[in-house]
């Protein structure tokens, strides 16, 4: 008996302290929370976004948010009676309960060291995520909205911001009278700034869904380029229906022929052509590659989970016109829109998204890193190609819908497509701002997903956000 009780409490405190730690009302393990030193979190570039400071309370330690409200929606908190967002998700390892370091607190433990948990260092680079905040705080008219952006070449989420947002510092008081006065406050709070906007809020994508639809048609039709005259009139008759769609304020597309080139009705986002693209391709071929792009997935996790970006199949052609033009159901996060330019920026290649880096034991030693997987292949490299040139007369061809925004305005190459999407019962609903991006464009370093609730044009409201953005990561990397 005395050797069973020997190997069974070895046995927990060796292999089972995680498990037991995170027991609902484990009051030792609520008590010890508060009594060791929690690990930080940090940016890719060394800036500490959380941090467990000296508590002058009945408790050692008190977490504490330097940046508040700029990376809640990353960070998310840690309370008294709960967590979210990167607290949550990585709180084994930031309390230190993790069996991975097992090990490590046990020679803590014969040494007399105090016990710390470990650090987790995010991919967000701060340059990148200083201006994705400041643009959304400043130059939206207080529009609500979020920016994600990708390093394409690996899935690193290199700024993920959401507006309004919240500072995180009101609920890390240890008084329960206070935390429950302050989380109230904030549900009641116009705006609902506790909604991570980033990954967990949906709009319509608009025009930027004529990327899905330009891959599904340059796929299936392996002849056609940039250059293949499509069907673009003035007007659209739908079948079924008394129903036209038009272009934006009735505007012809190309030379007014009733043809152009796809590369031209893409740059002029030309609505009549992609509706037309759209029947002829149908709602089953357009589902396949929204699927491929990341849309209609349950299953993402950076380790967040994201809420998932839908493509409905029309039930009849004239809807499945709208919705090759990113209407009728269709709907994504702004981190959709960053992996569809993404996905192009890499050859074809989407990689699935992440927002660890790394975690890091208190003896500095690592404990993981995270390596960069792929999630699909929505397009070959040179339908890829063909999607980039369009992507690219977007903004530098002269009647491209972004044009403001080509290199002698910006000072980099950048490729990219808006959209204004419309909402509301019979679009009585403010349009919202989509832009989604790559830059540079012979040598993508970073991708974009831009969208602001009502916020109008595409090219006026979101895209000058994601040159921001750009601007300040490429001057980080030093170009």
């Amino acid at each position: 008996m005395f050797v069973l009780l020997l190997v069974n409490i070895n046995y927990l405190q060796g292999f089972e302290p995680a498990s037991l730690a995170a027991k609902p009302g484990n009051a030792r393990a609520f008590e010890a929370q508060f009594q060791y030193q929690r690990g930080s979190i940090l940016t890719s570039d060394g800036v500490t976004i959380a941090e467990s400071v000296p508590s002058n309370d009945i408790y050692k330690y008190q977490r504490k948010y330097p940046h508040g409200p700029e990376y809640a929606p990353v960070t998310g908190y840690d309370t008294l009676y709960s967590q979210s967002g990167i607290e949550y998700y990585e709180n084994s390892v930031l309390n230190g309960s993790n069996s991975s370091l097992t090990v490590r607190n046990f020679i803590d433990l014969l040494t007399g060291k105090p016990r710390k948990g470990a650090n987790v260092t995010l991919t967000i680079n701060s340059k990148a995520q200083d201006a994705a905040w400041n643009a959304l705080e400043n130059d939206t008219n207080g529009k609500p909205g979020a920016v994600v952006a990708l390093n394409p070449q690996t899935g690193a989420i290199l700024a993920l911001a959401s507006y309004p947002s919240y500072n995180p510092n009101v609920l890390t008081t240890h008084s329960g009278k206070q935390l429950n006065s302050a989380d109230q406050a904030l549900l009641k709070q116009a705006g609902n700034p506790l909604l991570n906007r980033a990954i967990n809020f949906t709009w319509p994508p608009g025009s930027t869904f004529k990327i899905v639809t330009s891959s599904a048609y340059l796929t299936q039709n392996p002849n056609s380029s940039p250059q293949t005259n499509v069907n673009s009139p003035t007007q659209l008759k739908l079948p079924q229906t008394t129903h036209i769609l038009t272009n934006n304020d009735g505007e012809v597309c190309g030379n007014g022929s009733g043809q152009a080139s796809l590369r031209t009705a893409f740059a002029q986002s030309c609505d009549t052509t992609f509706g037309s693209l759209g029947m002829t391709l149908g709602g089953p071929a357009l589902n396949n590659f929204a699927q491929l792009f990341g849309m209609n997935s349950s299953k993402l996790q950076i380790p967040m989970p994201v809420t998932q970006s839908n493509y409905v199949i029309p039930p009849s052609q004239a809807l499945t016109a709208f919705s090759a033009i990113g209407q009728y159901s269709d709907t994504v996060t702004p981190l959709q829109e960053a992996m569809f330019a993404a996905a192009i920026a890499n050859g074809g290649k989407l990689m699935t998204p992440y927002l660890v880096k790394q975690v890091t034991a208190s003896d500095l030693s690592t404990v993981n890193t995270t390596s960069p997987t792929q999630l699909s292949q929505p397009v070959s490299p040179t339908v890829a190609s063909d999607l980039g040139q369009m992507m690219l007369a977007v903004v530098q061809d002269p009647d491209g819908t972004a044009n403001a925004y080509n290199t002698a305005a910006v000072g980099f190459t950048m490729a990219g497509k808006t959209g204004t999407a419309q909402n509301g019962v019979n679009n009585t609903g403010l349009n919202d701002a989509v832009f989604t991006c790559f830059a540079p464009y012979d040598n993508p370093q970073i991708a974009v997903g831009v969208i602001i609730q009502g916020g109008g044009y595409g090219a006026t409201a979101a895209a000058p956000i994601a040159v921001q953005v750009i601007k300040a990561y490429l001057a980080s990397l030093g170009k």
